[in-house]
């Protein structure tokens, strides 16, 4: 069921990469863990006692099951062990399009962090994001003029959001906006677990003469709470080579531009 991991492990990565099994395969068991990790099923029990008082997941009789529902959102410290090779394969595809004197805007997002690593030399760029990990680096390893969007700070996010937010936004024009999102649906759109983070999506799109999803493939046919725009206000997709085939040429047929970012998927 899962692959083997070779290494060790450290506790806390080890219950990290537990959450992300259970997410992806909606439960696991005891023995599962025991075989991928390569430790007894007393350390797998404590780890998922803890993490269920932790309210990350739910143990059963010999096992776990996921808790996600349309409201849950891993926080950016979830995010940052998922899918990583995909999302860096991805800002790799996307930093190709940013070209010297752009204005840019950069969505909230772990993949959107990797492709501000990758822009940081542009020369001349004017950037607008409301990530709080974004304009960190960016202010450190950049010459670009960062402009951060002040408001409300969303804990375990890193980033901002609130009324404040989206008067900036709605202030501003863009040449192009690299935007995330949870879920992206041929139905049902974009859409965000969060309410207030949905409307900032929705500002930055209304902003952008040019709307660039970076999206790894896990998020396709995934539906949460909030809609915050369909598909066809996108002008691109780029996602992974993990993407199925079906839902790309759905994409295209709503006039999108595919790029697809080639990886050695997990």
């Amino acid at each position: 069921m899962y692959e083997k991991t070779d290494d060790c492990l450290f506790a806390e990565e080890r219950k990290q990469l537990i959450i992300e099994a259970v997410n992806e395969y909606e439960k696991t068991t005891v023995t599962d863990l025991c075989e991928r990790f390569s430790v007894s099923p007393g350390t797998i029990r404590n780890d998922l006692r803890e993490l269920e008082e932790g309210g990350f997941l739910k143990r059963t009789h010999g096992g776990a099951i996921s808790i996600k529902k349309v409201t849950y959102e891993p926080n950016t410290y979830e995010k940052e062990v998922e899918r990583v090779r995909e999302k860096v394969a991805i800002a790799r595809v996307a930093a190709t399009i940013v070209q010297p004197g752009d204005s840019i805007a950069l969505d909230t997002g772990t993949t959107t962090f990797e492709l501000a690593k990758l822009i940081a030399n542009v020369p001349d760029l004017t950037i607008v994001t409301n990530d709080l990990q974004i304009a960190s680096y960016l202010e450190e390893h950049s010459e670009a003029v960062v402009l951060i969007t002040g408001g409300r700070i969303r804990k375990n996010f890193h980033c901002t959001l609130g009324q404040s937010v989206l008067d900036m936004i709605q202030n501003i024009n863009v040449d192009k906006l690299f935007l995330a999102t949870n879920g992206m649906s041929i139905a049902k759109g974009l859409s965000s677990p969060n309410l207030d983070t949905a409307n900032v999506k929705s500002a930055l799109i209304k902003s952008a003469s040019q709307v660039i999803l970076v999206a790894d493939s896990d998020k396709i046919e995934k539906n949460y709470f909030v809609r915050f725009a369909m598909l066809n206000e996108l002008d691109m997709l780029i996602t992974d080579s993990g993407a199925d085939r079906e839902f790309l040429d759905a994409v295209e047929k709503a006039r999108v531009e595919v790029r697809v970012a080639e990886c050695e998927c997990q």
